[in-house]
């Protein structure tokens, strides 16, 4: 038998918001090459193009820093494209965030508590 795995959608992730046309805004999510990025994702913003892209702990160029939180699947988009994001005043299920590969645990604390100051506080469902 072949079991599938439910994808998230956005109340897996956003478990209160102020209000949807405060806490959601427009941004452009940079060119992923092929790659699917899901809701729930935790997104750096690169500050030279102010382009979303998944949280790049890594980085220099801004997107180490966590930013915002995708609101709807992009699915393997090979260019720039608009994207729903989560940009501020919201709860959002820390089991609903997506993660790029290799995060560790400190880097997570540290992008929590950057979405934190934006207003995007991380909880755990109840």
């Amino acid at each position: 038998m072949t079991m599938e795995t439910e994808k998230n959608t956005l109340g897996d992730v956003l478990l209160a918001e102020v209000l949807p046309a405060w806490t959601r805004q427009t941004g452009t999510l940079a060119d992923q090459a092929g790659a699917d990025v899901l809701v729930g994702a935790v997104l750096g913003k690169v500050t030279a193009s102010g382009k979303y892209v998944p949280v790049a702990p890594a980085a220099s160029d801004g997107s180490q820093n966590a930013a915002a939180v995708l609101a709807e699947d992009k699915l393997a988009h090979n260019d720039d494209g608009d994207a729903v994001v989560i940009a501020r005043g919201a709860v959002v299920n820390t089991a609903g965030l997506v993660w790029p590969g290799g995060a560790t645990t400190p880097q997570k604390t540290a992008a929590l508590a950057q979405l934190e100051a934006l207003g995007i506080v991380a909880r755990a469902a109840l």
